[in-house]
């Protein structure tokens, strides 16, 4: 396994291949409910470590793509801010992410935090598709409900700092059935409203570690040529998958995400070594 690593790391045109499909993989499964972190930690066991920064910059392409998607959506809430109920959506938005700021940053200086190995994400993988089954059952009791209330802002912004405790949880599927289970028992409107929460959420925290690298001199010998594809590649697949399921859900449970999450994660345990 070493050998296939160093052997992969030094040849360009791998190493481009190996950047490629990481940034699909981190597109395809940050805005998914079923933890790009896990899917991530299994990937880089075959294609290869990557640095901080490089897990920094497919981030950042996975935030210009919700960005983009919801572009239509954050323009009318800048320019609309005069219409009631444009500006009391926009204000549950800050308060979610104050919330994650406020309570995430303590917990992030003080190291709160499971280890990226095998047995946590799996873990988290598995507990979360069956709490996915359960929330989405119970939320449908509620009916159709749109609203985004004050305590689901709180909430969302809770759920977000649970999942950055906890690598494999995923933010997003954290969050949404926090939401549904709240009061937003709809599937878009609880998706939407914490898709929006996180734009300001991961702009904040990549900015936060892109700081932390720089203050460490961590930010030399990048491959920039990998980076850049990894970046455009989160990016785009990001955006068609944001797309996708935005509609997919109106029509869809969450069901098949959360069996998936559950057979990924008894996988994981049965085959992959704990350490890894």
């Amino acid at each position: 396994m070493l050998w296939a690593r160093s052997r992969l790391a030094s040849h360009p045109v791998s190493d481009l291949l190996s950047a490629l499909l990481l940034g699909i993989l981190e597109g395809l499964t940050e805005f998914l409910p079923i933890s790009s972190t896990g899917h991530l930690l299994i990937a880089q066991h075959w294609l290869g470590a990557r640095s901080d920064f490089f897990n920094i910059v497919i981030q950042a392409g996975a935030i210009l793509a919700v960005t983009l998607a919801f572009r239509g959506r954050l323009w009318e809430l800048a320019t609309q801010l005069h219409v009631p109920a444009n500006r009391d959506y926009a204000a549950k938005i800050a308060v979610a992410f104050l919330v994650t700021a406020l309570v995430g940053l303590p917990v992030r200086m003080a190291g709160w935090e499971l280890p990226e190995t095998v047995t946590p994400v799996a873990w988290a993988l598995l507990l979360g598709g069956v709490w996915m089954l359960v929330a989405e059952h119970y939320a449908e009791k509620r009916g159709d409900v749109a609203t985004v209330t004050w305590k689901v802002a709180v909430l969302v912004g809770l759920a977000q700092v649970v999942a950055g405790v906890f690598p494999g949880t995923s933010r997003s599927a954290a969050a949404i059935f926090l939401a549904m289970l709240a009061g937003t028992s709809r599937r878009a409107s609880a998706a939407e409203f914490v898709f929006l929460v996180g734009i300001p959420t991961m702009f904040a925290a990549s900015g936060f570690a892109f700081l932390e690298l720089a203050k460490d001199g961590r930010l030399g010998g990048e491959n920039w040529s990998s980076v850049a594809v990894a970046f455009a590649a989160a990016a785009i697949t990001g955006f068609v998958v944001v797309r996708w399921l935005m509609g997919y859900i109106k029509a869809h449970r969450f069901t098949g995400f959360a069996i998936y999450r559950i057979i990924l994660g008894l996988l994981l345990l049965a085959l992959m070594p704990a350490g890894a």
